[in-house]
């Protein structure tokens, strides 16, 4: 049986919010101006040190490895305590999910911590049989590693891959496995030019795409 594994910022919740406020909280400590939302919610998607590097650069911040390990180290602690309070499914999701009778993985570059906290904040404790987050391995997508890994701890089989972003669409090209693109998170490019197998802009109709694109 064909299983999907998810990418989860952009893709399955909303948590631009809850990462705006993280970020300008940092800032805040730091004696630095916040940053708008729409600024910070186009540095999502590479995980936490990627996105402390683009908040460092666009605040004029030395590029400092210790400033950002440690930068990096509050963010984590602070989106462990409440990584959800602001952070959102999309519509829909929910219902597509429970519509599913597959095999459910996460693929995501959130550490585990946060993603664990945010699962259980959501009720999703129990939804998914495997977690590959930003922390399980040394690298993160678009290293196609991370969603091998997890296709590994499925059992090798058949899988499709779900995001929204041109990670999402790298490490899934890189990984050699089909692209649903959820075109309503996170990405910057225009769709037509990322890889995918087939794109979807409301969760309601997810999974009668799944049947129409798992050979019967």
């Amino acid at each position: 049986m064909t299983a999907l594994i998810f990418d989860l910022d952009g893709t399955l919740v909303d948590s631009a919010p809850d990462i705006h406020a993280g970020v300008n909280q940092l800032l805040e400590q730091e004696g630095i101006a916040p940053l708008p939302f729409a600024v910070v919610r186009g540095f999502i998607g590479g995980g936490v040190p990627i996105l402390i590097s683009r908040v460092m650069r666009a605040t004029g911040m030395e590029d400092d490895p210790q400033r950002h390990a440690t930068l990096c180290a509050r963010f984590i602690e602070r989106y462990e305590r409440d990584p959800g309070g602001l952070t959102r499914p999309y519509a829909g999701v929910e219902a597509a999910l429970a519509a599913l009778d597959r095999p459910l993985a996460l693929c995501t570059n959130k550490p585990e911590g946060p993603t664990r906290a945010l699962l259980a904040q959501l009720g999703w404790s129990g939804l998914f049989s495997v977690i590959v987050a930003g922390d399980t391995l040394p690298v993160r997508k678009p290293d196609p590693a991370p969603l091998l890994h997890g296709i590994s701890l499925l059992g090798g089989g058949p899988v499709l891959f779900v995001g929204d972003s041109e990670v999402d669409a790298e490490t899934a090209e890189r990984a050699g496995v089909p692209l649903l693109l959820f075109t309503e998170g996170y990405c910057k490019t225009p769709v037509a030019e990322l890889p995918h197998r087939a794109a979807f802009a409301d969760w309601a109709a997810f999974p009668d795409l799944v049947r129409s694109v798992i050979p019967a």
